[in-house]
């Protein structure tokens, strides 16, 4: 796995784009990562969508959970998805109605897209589905782009390939009683994060917020354990870390509001019904985040307690603070052990990565690049070369041994 020209020159340069207030928190997340792995604590990531996948975040992540950094990992069931069709992938976008598609089908824009897909994964494909070869050649002789995009989901074949074969992993999760995250894990790339959390044993899971997004295999994650299971599962993997880290999330209620959270959540029920429960308090919970709003309410509530204020008077806490106020705000903004992180999570996740291996001497196989830099495209490329889809028959191998 390369690290596409990664130097201290390269990540001077990409510490450089951060503002001085952004640098101070980045070094100060660095040391409270490196202080937790020396000490044997536990690292536990959430992840959001899209820009994760652009960024090389979730390939980084697959590399430092295979290297001891990161412990367990939350994200949501449009990343599992993409996971499963190889991460990023190539397509042609074609207009839809001049393929033959009913406009009633096709998303805005009229689009429909053909996977580029090599000789022997369109074979693989094949024995699982029939393939409407007559299709993919008339829609690659239209005229339209070939772009690099998050994997599946909308394109031809792999998008309905990956709908179809959700079924038959949910079918094996439920059978061995695992999270549909870890039997997809025994038949994904190992530089995915369900794939490389599946060889290294290690939690990977979609938060019930998260659940929506993934279409159909969204659906076969939700159906394959009960929502209060994945809910306990969540907060047995939160509470166990020492620190947690938030990448371009947005839907993060269950870590600060989730049902069995005590300190900034609604666990405390949950506790006196006789279930476990966990608490935020102390833990260093870092947020990487574009969002200035984020940094706004963690200000606010340094400043004069306005957040807390809010709560403790029943105030509706938009109003009291002037700004957009989403839910995860809330809980962020008030743990005394939060860090705000405002930046380009391609920029600052390199710059984490690189010092925390350095610290922990730990020799990393790869790092990623912001997708806009030259680097970034040449990283790009190697997901869509290296990284494969799903492979089934290995899921079935490996789940016959499971124990």
């Amino acid at each position: 796995m390369p690290l596409f020209g990664m130097t201290d020159k390269k990540i001077e340069s990409y510490e450089a784009q951060l503002s001085l207030e952004t640098r101070n928190f980045v070094q100060l997340s660095i040391e409270k990562i490196v202080k937790a792995k020396e000490t044997g604590e536990k690292v536990v990531v959430i992840l959001g969508s899209g820009p994760n996948l652009h960024e090389g975040v979730t390939t980084l992540m697959a590399e430092l959970m295979n290297k001891g950094v990161v412990d367990g990992l939350s994200t949501s069931s449009a990343v599992i998805s993409h996971e499963l069709a190889g991460v990023l992938d190539k397509v042609k976008r074609v207009n839809g109605v001049k393929l033959g598609i009913n406009k009633n089908l096709l998303p805005k824009g009229e689009f429909f897209e053909i996977t580029q897909l090599p000789p022997q994964w369109l074979d693989v494909i094949d024995q699982e589905m029939n393939i409407d070869y007559e299709l993919m050649q008339r829609g690659n002789q239209l005229e339209g782009d070939v772009i690099i995009k998050a994997a599946g989901n909308m394109g031809y074949p792999m998008g309905l390939r990956s709908e179809r074969i959700a079924k038959e992993i949910l079918g094996i999760a439920r059978a061995y009683g695992v999270p549909f995250e870890t039997a997809a894990g025994w038949g994904a790339d190992p530089h995915t994060m369900i794939g490389s959390g599946a060889r290294k044993r290690l939690p990977v899971l979609v938060s019930v917020p998260q659940l929506i997004g993934g279409g159909g295999v969204g659906l076969c994650i939700g159906d394959s354990i009960s929502i209060t299971e994945r809910c306990m599962k969540m907060a047995q993997m939160l509470g166990s870390a020492d620190v947690l880290i938030e990448s371009a999330v947005a839907l993060t209620q269950e870590i600060h509001d989730g049902p069995f959270e005590t300190y900034t959540g609604h666990g405390v029920w949950g506790y006196w019904d006789g279930y476990k429960s966990y608490s935020l308090e102390n833990k260093t919970l870092i947020r990487i985040d574009l969002d200035p709003n984020l940094k706004r309410a963690w200000d606010m509530q340094r400043q004069d307690s306005s957040v807390q204020n809010a709560i403790n008077k029943g105030l509706p806490k938009t109003k009291l603070t002037g700004i957009p106020f989403r839910m995860e705000m809330s809980g962020f903004a008030r743990l005394e052990t939060s860090i705000p992180v405002v930046g380009d999570i391609g920029v600052v996740w390199p710059v984490i990565a690189w010092h925390v291996a350095e610290r922990l001497k730990i020799e990393l196989d790869f790092i990623n690049h912001p997708q806009q830099t030259e680097e970034g495209q040449k990283m790009r490329e190697w997901i869509v070369d290296e990284i494969h889809p799903f492979d089934r028959e290995q899921m079935i191998r490996i789940g016959q041994s499971y124990q």
